[in-house]
């Protein structure tokens, strides 16, 4: 029995709950997952858990077993960081976290040029909208929208996230092109219901826009209301109604003409961007050089 495999083996169920979505993440059979289980209660001679076919429970043993392997398990990687930093070559598992659309418009296509130049090191990417905390999720690296609360992280400015103004040709043709900010209360606007907190809740029922008579707050309505920014761009494009959509999803539409940018005169709200990493992690050479990839492809200037 590989008592480290093993081990790692048994945190994995306690942390999801099930040998079947511990089977998921350590890419193994439920069978093996079990294998293991019972290979190493034998070697402890001790019972860690008490199985049903509906739930698990931990016992005493296991519970403060669990907790020894994690120590265990936590010295063994921070032994292998040691080793990696010994060397120039970056390698191992570097895990990023980015927003939803930025990672899947921006981030997800220039991977695959950082990969090619770091073969070694093998990505491990959350995209989600809200703001896991580094150290408790195991992240190397994050990128963050909007303001950056003070902590023992380096954060360094990106470029602005922006948004851009759109309709598709056919919602132009049927009902008009706005030329001014009081021009989309007779239009139908469709709005992105952001999260109850987010600094950019207000969004949804009114749009602020700056131009030359200064900041002008326009109330706006329409047929839809809708979480996700993917959903919100295939509704611009079949014509529903005019867009308030990040550069990152669109920029690709108005070169092509499947969407036409509006009232560009007008500036729209933007958020400021951070690259997010902890200091004592800037040693690993894995974390360096993607560092530098990133300032390189979106620093701000």
């Amino acid at each position: 029995m590989d008592l480290f495999q093993a081990m790692t083996v048994y945190v994995k169920v306690v942390e999801a709950g099930s040998m079947t979505a511990a089977a998921q993440q350590c890419e193994m059979s439920t069978t093996m997952v079990g294998n293991h289980l019972r290979a190493l209660e034998q070697r402890l001679g001790v019972r860690l858990l008490n199985r049903t076919t509906r739930r698990q429970r931990l016992t005493e043993f296991g519970s403060a077993y669990y907790q020894r392997c994690l120590e265990v398990l936590g010295l063994v990687e921070d032994s292998e960081r040691l080793a990696e930093q010994s060397q120039d070559t970056p390698s191992g598992t570097l895990r990023i976290t980015a927003p939803l659309t930025f990672g899947t418009e921006k981030l997800a296509p220039a991977l695959s040029e950082f990969t090619l130049r770091y073969p070694q090191v093998k990505l491990d990417v959350v995209l989600t909208n809200g703001r896991p905390d580094l150290l408790e999720n195991g992240l190397d690296v994050a990128f963050r929208l909007g303001a950056i609360e003070p902590s023992n992280l380096i954060a360094r400015p990106l470029i602005d996230y922006t948004l851009t103004m759109c309709a598709s040709k056919s919602y132009l043709a049927r009902r008009g092109t706005p030329e001014k900010p009081e021009d989309l209360q007779q239009h139908d606007c469709l709005s992105f219901a952001y999260p109850v907190g987010d600094d950019w809740q207000s969004v949804e029922k009114q749009w602020r826009l700056s131009g030359p008579e200064g900041e002008v707050m326009v109330a706006v309505r329409g047929p839809m209301l809708i979480n996700s920014s993917a959903g919100l761009h295939q509704a611009a494009r079949t014509g529903m109604g005019i867009v308030m959509l990040p550069d990152a999803l669109v920029e690709q539409d108005l070169l092509s003409g499947n969407l036409v940018a509006l009232m560009q005169d007008y500036r729209l709200p933007s958020r400021p961007m951070h690259l997010v990493y902890a200091q004592d992690r800037y040693r690993l050479p894995k974390l360096r050089r993607f560092v530098d990839f990133a300032m390189l492809m979106w620093a701000k200037h």
